[in-house]
C-alpha cells in the first residue's frame, strides 16, 4: 500500500492543523493506522493510532486531549486533528500502516510508511 501524507505547515502556538494520509494500492480497511513524529536528532515517537473500524483509538501521552485521529475507510484516508499545538510538537509527521489490524506503538511493527509532512509550531 502507498501512503501520501499532507496538511503540514507553520502555525502559531495554540493553533490547529489537520493532517491527512491517503492510501492506495491495498485493502485500507484491514490496516491498523498510526501517526508517528520525528524531531531532529530524535527517534520516531508514537503519536496516535486507530483500529481498522475506527472504534478503538490509541494516543501517546504527550498528545492526549489535544490530538484526535479518525479514519474514513470509504475514502481510504486517515486524519490527524491537532489542536492546542505547542512548539514541542514541531516535527516531521509520518503516517504508517500495519497489516492484520493489531494495535502497535512501535515503529518497527509497521510495514508501510508515508513520506512525512512537516509541522512547525512557533512560540
Amino acid at each position: 500500500v502507498q501512503l501520501q501524507a499532507s496538511g503540514g505547515g507553520l502555525v502559531q502556538a495554540g493553533g490547529s492543523l489537520r493532517l491527512s494520509c491517503a492510501a492506495s494500492g491495498g485493502a485500507f480497511g484491514t490496516y491498523f493506522m498510526g501517526w508517528f513524529r520525528q524531531a531532529p536528532g530524535k527517534e520516531h515517537e508514537f503519536v496516535v493510532g486507530v483500529s481498522t473500524s475506527g472504534s478503538a483509538l490509541y494516543y501517546g501521552d504527550s498528545v492526549k486531549g489535544r490530538f484526535t485521529i479518525s479514519r474514513d475507510n470509504a475514502k481510504n484516508t486517515v486524519y490527524l486533528q491537532m489542536n492546542s499545538l505547542k512548539p514541542e510538537d514541531t516535527a516531521g509527521y509520518y503516517c504508517a500502516a500495519k497489516r492484520y489490524g493489531l494495535a502497535a506503538r512501535v515503529p518497527t511493527e509497521y510495514e508501510y510508511w508515508g513520506q512525512g509532512t512537516q509541522v512547525t509550531v512557533s512560540s
